[in-house]
């Protein structure tokens, strides 16, 4: 399977969504500090719904930390400026998929950086600049569920 990173998430009501479809998809979710909000703040609570309690949820102290506990086989950065499309890449089995904070995305130099093995793009219209995070998640976490059979769904 895949794991989910979110780097310096900002907004709790993304991070409670983008919980809950990690508790769906049977997805670990790795938060990388600092957060810009408490883990028990109202918005993040109320967007989780009761899913936190089934969500595999690790915080780790940075970047480099979580990668290090992770052990992934790849590190997937997601961002506007990647090159590789969502629609024709292939996920592999341990693959981290990274996002960026809402307001400024992966900063260039860590994602430029040789941190990552790809960077990934979700092809949208010219004229648009990006998308709410935890849509982007949603969207790039269902392609590689997909990819994988949709293990573990029970419809």
């Amino acid at each position: 399977m895949f794991s989910i990173a979110l780097f310096e998430p900002e907004i709790p009501p993304n991070t409670g969504n983008i919980i809950r479809l990690c508790a769906n998809f049977g997805v670990p979710l790795h938060l990388i500090e600092p957060l810009g909000f408490s883990m028990d703040e109202k918005l993040l609570r109320r967007a989780a719904l009761d899913y936190q309690e089934y969500a595999a949820v690790q915080i780790h102290q940075d970047f480099s930390a979580a990668v290090s506990a992770i052990a992934p086989s790849r590190v997937i950065g997601i961002s506007t400026k990647g090159t590789a499309r969502l629609d024709s890449f292939d996920f592999q089995t341990n693959d981290l998929l990274v996002f960026g904070p809402e307001t400024r995305g992966i900063p260039e130099p860590l994602l430029f950086s040789n941190a990552f093995d790809d960077v990934m793009r979700i092809p949208m219209q010219p004229s648009s600049r990006s998308l709410n995070l935890s849509n982007a998640v949603a969207i790039v976490a269902f392609q590689a569920w997909r990819q994988f059979g949709c293990v573990g769904a029970s419809r």
